[in-house]
């Protein structure tokens, strides 16, 4: 009997010494996740400030200047691709004389060069502001050549073409000339097609009521 006693309480002592074991492991396990936690930070915590919208974006001029598109809030923008060797190259004239026509109401066009279809902007920036003023007499503000799309793809084309962000107008950028059409507030109002010439109605009276809520908010 004392025998068994004796096994008994060996038992318990043991069964005791590995439950304060385990509690012991716990808590240090719990101190440890605790710290990396303060460390790390939550995984929502990840990209805090995300980008919204196209005002909090930086793109070289063609001359090399860094420029903050902030310069352009409060305006109606056009962000279009371009190239000179393509087949919608002349439409550089029709984007010209819209940015004429609406420019002293609050309108702007950025161009954009980029070599990504059929290699038809293969030039300098250089060669690129020398073909566009002497060719087709732009004024309007022309940036360093990019890619639109890729591995390599531009932060702004990356956000302006973001399906998740912009179900409607968001998408690969199809060729030469995509237009996007863009509010005061910086946010994506409107996209066109290569096909969609800069003074077609299509165009215009997109710019046309953007440029009244402009104007009708400018008064409130």
């Amino acid at each position: 009997m004392l025998k068994k006693l004796g096994i008994l309480l060996v038992v318990l002592v043991a069964a005791g010494a590995a439950l304060a074991y385990a509690l012991t492991d716990k808590s240090a396990s719990n101190e440890e996740n605790t710290k990396n936690m303060e460390i790390s930070g939550p995984a929502t915590a990840k990209n805090t400030n995300p980008k919204k919208t196209v005002y909090d974006f930086n793109a070289m001029s063609i001359d090399g200047t860094d420029t903050s598109l902030k310069k352009y809030k409060k305006k109606i923008v056009m962000v279009v691709n371009t190239a000179s060797e393509c087949g919608y190259t002349p439409q550089y004239k029709g984007l010209q004389a819209i940015y004429d026509k609406y420019k002293d109401q609050g309108f702007v066009i950025l161009g954009f060069p980029a070599n990504n279809f059929g290699g038809q902007e293969p030039g300098s920036n250089e060669e690129i502001k020398e073909f566009c003023t002497l060719k087709y007499k732009v004024t309007f503000p022309m940036f360093a050549k990019i890619s639109v799309k890729g591995e390599d793809q531009h932060p702004l084309y990356k956000f302006l073409t973001d399906k998740e962000l912009h179900p409607e107008t968001g998408g690969d950028i199809t060729w030469n000339f995509n237009k996007f059409l863009v509010d005061e507030k910086g946010v994506v109002i409107a996209r066109f097609t290569s096909k969609n010439e800069p003074e077609s109605i299509e165009v215009t009276s997109e710019i046309e009521k953007a440029l009244n809520n402009l104007n009708k908010s400018g008064k409130k």
